[in-house]
């Protein structure tokens, strides 16, 4: 009786310590370095509950975070939606305190940046600039500052939509899970772009035996995401409303699915946005916003392709990332015109979602991050 006590005080204790060290970390659309940035949470991992630890003013506009593999250092696109402007800042994370500090910025090589990457070796930074479509390429130094841009490769052509495709338009930078080639979806061109990563070189992007491949014309590939097994890769499609599925063997991509990521009637244009992997590899989650609203969920079959299971409202407007904890067990969405985070309960069986914790407003929320310490 003694031992079974002492073993359930155990289990609890490392439940308490991993709900009071999971965090959330905030990106915002502020339009106004006087107003909050970024704002970190810590993230209740029984009841799903978020409460407010900190947040970082005297930066613009941080769409999109990243951390370092070890979570010590925060990235972020910084003065996006900002004309003539654009950069990538770095802060380090105090995990027993809750707090950022600002540690450097540096131009990121076009304007508008809207992803960044992170190494798994901690030493290099990829960003990905929509507007003018470049992406960036930055060493890292040992305390977390980001160094000057080693490379900046600028793409032309566009595709056939040509209010939104009049010019290459970066929307993603992923490294392949060996961290030895990058992807980059070309929203403008309708093209997967592909990069061989040699993190000893000085000038670490090197060409690809396959540089790119294509999409379907007017699709705009927005976001990009391997599986964990790292057989499969799968794109979200921001005009076409779809997720291409991908076999990836020896550093090359080949289709072997595309699947409509909407429940409601074909439309003109879609705005589907975010996609993520559950941690076991079993389900799939597309985001989809304009007039829909809703998170369509996929199970992975064996052979990497999709099967739709259902949809989630996503209870606000204009979904722009989401995020899954490392357990699976949550699932966090960010909701930029309505401002609106929700924390959704995952079910492992099913991968169905359910309302957790009550939600929290963020004016322009833009990107989110979790991460256990």
């Amino acid at each position: 009786m003694k031992k079974t006590l002492i073993l359930v005080l155990i289990l609890v204790t490392r439940i308490l310590i991993y709900s009071q060290n999971t965090y959330v970390f905030f990106g915002s659309f502020n339009c106004d370095k006087t107003t909050e940035g970024i704002y970190v949470y810590q993230l209740d991992t029984i009841k799903g509950k978020l409460s407010k630890v900190s947040s970082v003013k005297d930066i613009l506009n941080p769409s999109f975070l990243t951390l370092s593999p070890d979570g010590r250092y925060l990235f972020s696109c910084t003065e996006s939606k900002t004309q003539n402007a654009g950069s990538v800042s770095s802060f380090e994370f105090n995990a027993k305190e809750g707090k950022l500090s600002f540690l450097n910025s540096q131009k990121s090589g076009g304007e508008n940046p809207v992803y960044v990457s992170v190494h798994k070796s901690g030493k290099w930074l990829v960003n990905g600039n929509y507007t003018e479509g470049s992406v960036s390429v930055y060493p890292i130094s040992e305390n977390g500052t980001i160094n000057p841009a080693v490379q900046n490769f600028q793409f032309l052509e566009g595709s056939i939509n040509k209010g939104r495709q009049d010019r290459a338009h970066i929307h993603s930078a992923v490294f392949s899970p060996d961290f030895n080639h990058i992807f980059f979806a070309d929203l403008g061109a309708d093209k997967i772009r592909a990069y061989k990563f040699d993190s000893e070189k000085n000038q670490p992007l090197q060409m690809s035996s396959q540089p790119y491949i294509k999409t379907s014309l007017g699709s705009g590939p927005r976001h990009f995401t391997f599986h964990p097994n790292g057989k499969f890769a799968y794109c979200i499609e921001e005009m076409g409303g779809a997720v291409d599925v991908y076999r990836y063997e020896n550093s090359n991509l080949e289709s072997i699915q595309r699947i409509n990521t909407h429940k409601g009637q074909h439309q003109e244009e879609y705005e589907s946005s975010d996609i993520h992997i559950s941690p076991d590899g079993r389900f799939l989650y597309a985001s989809n916003r304009g007039t829909e609203n809703n998170m369509v969920i996929f199970s992975i079959q064996e052979d990497g392709t999709l099967k739709t299971v259902g949809y989630q409202p996503t209870l606000g407007k204009q979904l722009r990332v989401f995020d899954i904890d490392e357990t699976g067990k949550f699932l966090i969405v960010a909701n930029a015109a309505s401002g609106d985070v929700i924390v959704f309960k995952r079910d492992a069986a099913t991968g169905l979602l359910k309302k957790a914790g009550k939600k929290i407003k963020i004016t322009g929320v833009s990107s989110v991050k979790i991460k256990r310490y």
